[in-house]
C-alpha cells in the first residue's frame, strides 16, 4: 500500500476516533471547554467562583432532597465513571480472554458497550452481542466476567431489543443482614397482589402476590421458610381481622405454625392431626371452592375479597408428608387429590395454596407444576435449583446451592421465579420473631373478643 494511502486511512481513523470520543463524553467535554473559555476570556478567578457555585448548589440539592439527588445526579455520574474508568478499560482484554470476541481474516470483532446503570448494590451494563451471538454464550462465561471486573457475581438479563442483553454485576450483598419484621400495615394498605414481606438485592419491597395465584416454597432444613410464611401471614393480618381473608393452616410439623395456632382457629382454620384431620381439612377447602365455582359460575370472572366470600390462604408447612412420606397410603392419596383440585381449579375464585417442602424432588411432589410462582431458599444440590425454578434459571443466576448455611447470613434469602417473569430475582424475607408471632396472636384475638363482649 502507498505510503500517503496509509496516513490518509490513519489520519481518518484518528478523526473518527475523536469524533466518538466527543460525542460519547459530550458532557464532560462541553463542561471543561466553557469553563477554559471563562478562565481566558475573564481570567482563572471566574471559572473557579462558578465551580465552587456549583458544588454548593449540588451540595444544597442534596440536603434537601437526598433521593432525587441520588437519583438524577450521584448515580448517573457514578455510571459514567464505572463505564470508563471500570468496563471500557478492561472491556477487551476481558472479552478476549473469556472467548466472546471473534477473529475474522485478520480483524477482531468485539461486543459493544451501550450504557451503564448503577444501584446501590449492583451495576447493569447493556451489551450488544455480535451478530450471531446467544446469551447462553455469555451466562457459560459469567464468573470470568465476574472476576474480569471485580465483581462478586454476574447475572445475564434479557435486554431491551433482540441482540442486546443486560450484565448485572453484584459488587456486594444487600441482603447479608437480617431484616426484622415488617411493621404490620393499615387494612387501606394491603394488596393482595403485592403484599411487602422482604426486600430485594436492589432494595426495593419484595412483594409477593397471592390473589390470582400459588406458591411453592422450597429450601432445606434451617433455609428460612418459615420466614417467608410468617412474613406473608403478617402482611395479612389487617386483612383477616376485617374478615376479608382466612388462612388455613396445616402443620405437620407442629413446630412452626404452632405458634399462631388461636390466630388460625379464630380467623380460618388449623390442623395438625396425622390421623386425617390435615386431609380433611384440605378436602373441606376443595369442597367449599367447588361450591364457590359453581355459584360464580356466569356471574362473575374476577374475585374480589367480601365478608361473604373471603379470600382463602391455605398454607400447607411440609408437603412432602402429605404427598410423600405419610404412612397411610389411603391418606396420600387423597391428599394430593384435594390439593390438586385447589391448585388447579382455586385462583380463579379466591383460594391460594402456598406449600412449603424440603426435598425438591418431582416423586415427592409431582403437583410443583400447579404452582405458578415459587420460591427456592438454600438448596442442597444445584441440579434442584431448576427442579424448583424450572429449566435454566440457575444459569440465569439463581444460585440458590451457593447461599449461606449460616442462619444470619443465609435464612431468608432465596430466589423468586414469576409465572411471567423467567429471569429469577434475589429476594430476602423478613425474619418474624417468636415474640413477634407472640404480639401478632395478642393483636387479634382482642379484637374479636371486644366485639362478642358487645
Amino acid at each position: 500500500m502507498p505510503e500517503g494511502l496509509v496516513l490518509l486511512v490513519n489520519l481518518v481513523r484518528t478523526l473518527v476516533r475523536t469524533v466518538v470520543f466527543l460525542v460519547r463524553n459530550i458532557v464532560p467535554v462541553s463542561i471543561a471547554t466553557g469553563l477554559g473559555w471563562l478562565g481566558v476570556r475573564f481570567g482563572w478567578a471566574v471559572p473557579l467562583v462558578v465551580l465552587a457555585l456549583v458544588l454548593v448548589g449540588l451540595a444544597v440539592w442534596a440536603g434537601l432532597d437526598r433521593p432525587s439527588f441520588v437519583r438524577y445526579a450521584a448515580r448517573p455520574a457514578r455510571a459514567r465513571w464505572r463505564l470508563v474508568m471500570v468496563y471500557r478499560r478492561d472491556w477487551q482484554p476481558v472479552l478476549v480472554t473469556a472467548g466472546l470476541t471473534k477473529t475474522h481474516k485478520g480483524r477482531e470483532y468485539l461486543p459493544s458497550l451501550v450504557r451503564v446503570r448503577c444501584g446501590p448494590t449492583s451495576d447493569r451494563v447493556l451489551v450488544k452481542m455480535l451478530k450471531g451471538q446467544a446469551p447462553d454464550a455469555w451466562e457459560r462465561v459469567a464468573p470470568n466476567l465476574a472476576h474480569g471486573f471485580g465483581a462478586t457475581l454476574v447475572r445475564v438479563r434479557e435486554g431491551d431489543r433482540p441482540g442486546r442483553i443486560w450484565l448485572e454485576f453484584v459488587r456486594k450483598d444487600a441482603l447479608a443482614v437480617p431484616i426484622p419484621a415488617l411493621p404490620v400495615p393499615d387494612a387501606a394498605d394491603v394488596d393482595l397482589r403485592a403484599l411487602e414481606i422482604g426486600r430485594t438485592e436492589d432494595g426495593s419491597p419484595w412483594r409477593l402476590r397471592l390473589l390470582g395465584t400459588h406458591v411453592l416454597i422450597a429450601g432445606a432444613t434451617g433455609a428460612g421458610k418459615g420466614s417467608v410464611i410468617w412474613s406473608t401471614v403478617r402482611a395479612l393480618l389487617p386483612l383477616m381481622l376485617a374478615g376479608l381473608v382466612e388462612v388455613w393452616a396445616v402443620d405437620p410439623k407442629r413446630m412452626e405454625l404452632s405458634f399462631g395456632r388461636p390466630l388460625f382457629e379464630r380467623y380460618g382454620r388449623y390442623s395438625d392431626d396425622p390421623k386425617g384431620g390435615m386431609v380433611e381439612l384440605l378436602e373441606a377447602a376443595a369442597e367449599n371452592m367447588n361450591a364457590r365455582a359453581e355459584q360464580f359460575a356466569g356471574v362473575t370472572r374476577s374475585f374480589t375479597p367480601t365478608h361473604e366470600h373471603p379470600f382463602r390462604v391455605v398454607i400447607v408447612d411440609e408437603l412432602a408428608f402429605l404427598t410423600a412420606y405419610c404412612p397411610e397410603r389411603d391418606l396420600r392419596k387423597r391428599a394430593e387429590s384435594a390439593l390438586a383440585v385447589l391448585t388447579s381449579q382455586g385462583r380463579s375464585v379466591g383460594y391460594c395454596v402456598i406449600g412449603a417442602q424440603q426435598d425438591a424432588r418431582k416423586e415427592v411432589n409431582n403437583l410443583r407444576n400447579l404452582f405458578p410462582d415459587r420460591i427456592a431458599l438454600r438448596l442442597d444440590e444445584d441440579e434442584q435449583v431448576d427442579m424448583v425454578l424450572g429449566d435454566g434459571a440457575r444459569d440465569r443466576g439463581a444460585l440458590a446451592d451457593q447461599i449461606s448455611s449460616v442462619p444470619e447470613i443465609g435464612a431468608g434469602v432465596g430466589f423468586v421465579r414469576l409465572e411471567t417473569v423467567p429471569d429469577p430475582v434475589r429476594v430476602r424475607a423478613a425474619y418474624v420473631s417468636d415474640d413477634d408471632i407472640r404480639a401478632m396472636v395478642a393483636f387479634g384475638l382482642p379484637v374479636l373478643d371486644t366485639g362478642e363482649a358487645a
